[in-house]
């Protein structure tokens, strides 16, 4: 059994850009909070094996995902929630006015750097839909 308190600075800076701060992690899974700076955008990857539940807290901001199948850009903000199998190709850009903050269920835990590949995006990777703000 395990309790830890949010650490107050980064853990690990991933391969996509953002900032991780490392919670508890067991057997079957990972979890953490990501920031996305002000104005960020994140660099587009896909996970070899890992699968991603993410819980968006705090901040407003633009989710791409591309499966096989289909290709979509959401608006994400707190209270949203969104899954990335694995093999999905994802980006995200903090689109508003302070940190985005998620927290993200990994499963199975992080293996490491060699998890994340290179995702190809089509034009400027930083070109994502104007803001749809009602």
């Amino acid at each position: 059994m395990e309790i830890i308190r949010l650490p107050s600075t980064l853990s690990h800076l991933p391969p996509d850009g953002s900032e991780i701060r490392l919670l508890p992690t067991m057997k079957g899974g990972g979890l953490c909070e990501c920031w996305l700076a002000q104005g960020a955008v994140s660099i587009a990857k896909k996970h070899r094996v890992v699968e991603e539940i993410w819980y968006f807290q705090e901040g407003y901001g633009l989710m791409w995902r591309k499966s096989p199948v289909v290709e979509r850009i959401d608006d994400v903000q707190a209270g949203v929630a969104l899954t990335i199998p694995a093999g999905v190709s994802f980006q995200f850009r903090n689109s508003g006015l302070s940190v985005l903050k998620i927290v993200i269920v990994t499963m199975p835990p992080w293996t490491g750097e060699q998890e994340a590949l290179d995702a190809e995006r089509k034009g400027d990777p930083t070109l994502v839909r104007p803001l749809s703000r009602s």
